[in-house]
C-alpha cells in the first residue's frame, strides 16, 4: 500500500527536498503552500499523514492543525523553525502527534513519517487483539480496543493516536511505572534520542481529558524521578 503524504510549507525548496526523499521511500506526496490550500486537498483526497510548517501565509500551522484535527483522524507532524518549548507545547496541545525543529535532516523526516504511520495503522488493526480481552478497564476508564475508543463513565473521550497508544501501554499493567524512554520506545518502536518535553505534553493533555481535576490526578500518576503509571481507583 502506498500512503498519501501532504506536505504543507511555504518554502518551495523544502517541499522539493521532502518530495524527493518521501517519494524515494515509496510515498505519494501532495503539497500546499498554505493552510487554506491544504484544507482543500484534505477534503478531496484521502491523506494518510500531514507534515506542516507553522509560519505560513493565509492560515498558519496552528490553525491548520486545529481544523484538521476537528474533522480527520490522521497523524500530524509539525516541522518548524520555532523551537521554544512553548511553541512545541502549543502544537502538541492542538493535536499534533510529533514536532520537529528546523534545520532538519530529511532522513529523520522520513523516519518519523514511517514511525507515525506504523503506530497509527497498528492501532487501526484490531485483529492483533483477537486473542486478548477487547476492553481494558481502570476505574471509570474503559479502553475499547475493537472500537479504538476511550470511555469514561460511559461517555466517549476523543484521543489522538499517540494518546491512545500511551493509555494502551499504561492500562495493560496498572501500577507499573514506565520511564519516559520506555513509553516513547513502546509507542514509536524506535530508540529514544530526544530529551525534549514531548512526552510530558502528551501526559499533560491526557490528564486534562481523563482526570476530574488534572492538577490532582487520580489515574495518571507521576513517580518523581522515574516516570509515569496509571492507578486503579
Amino acid at each position: 500500500m502506498s500512503y498519501n503524504i501532504l506536505v504543507v510549507e511555504d518554502d518551495i525548496d523544502i517541499i522539493k527536498l521532502l518530495k524527493i526523499y518521501l517519494e524515494n521511500d515509496g510515498y505519494n506526496v501532495y503539497s500546499a503552500n498554505n493552510g487554506i490550500e491544504a484544507l482543500k486537498i484534505v477534503e478531496n483526497i484521502k491523506i494518510d499523514l500531514v507534515v506542516m510548517d507553522i509560519m505560513m501565509p493565509k492560515m498558519d500551522g496552528y490553525e491548520l492543525t486545529k481544523r484538521v484535527r476537528e474533522k480527520y483522524n490522521v497523524p500530524i507532524i509539525i516541522l518548524s523553525a520555532k523551537n521554544e518549548d512553548s511553541d512545541k507545547i502549543l502544537g502538541l496541545n492542538l493535536g499534533a502527534d510529533d514536532y520537529i525543529t528546523k534545520p532538519f535532516n530529511p532522513l529523520e523526516i522520513v523516519a518519523r513519517v514511517n514511525s507515525n504511520l506504523r503506530r497509527f495503522y497498528h492501532l487501526n488493526n484490531p485483529s492483533k487483539y483477537s486473542d486478548e480481552s477487547s476492553k481494558l478497564v481502570v476505574g471509570d476508564l474503559v479502553l475499547d480496543r475493537q472500537k479504538l475508543a476511550l470511555f469514561k463513565r460511559g461517555q466517549e473521550i476523543t484521543v489522538t493516536p499517540t494518546e491512545y497508544k500511551i493509555l494502551l501501554l499504561l492500562m495493560k499493567t496498572p501500577g507499573r511505572v514506565y520511564t519516559k524512554v520506555q513509553i516513547y520506545e513502546d509507542i514509536n518502536g524506535e530508540y529514544f534520542s530526544n530529551d525534549d518535553n514531548t512526552m510530558m505534553v502528551h501526559i499533560s493533555r491526557l490528564r486534562e481529558k481523563v482526570e476530574d481535576d488534572s492538577k490532582n490526578p487520580e489515574y495518571i500518576k507521576t513517580v518523581r524521578g522515574i516516570g509515569y503509571k496509571i492507578e486503579d481507583k
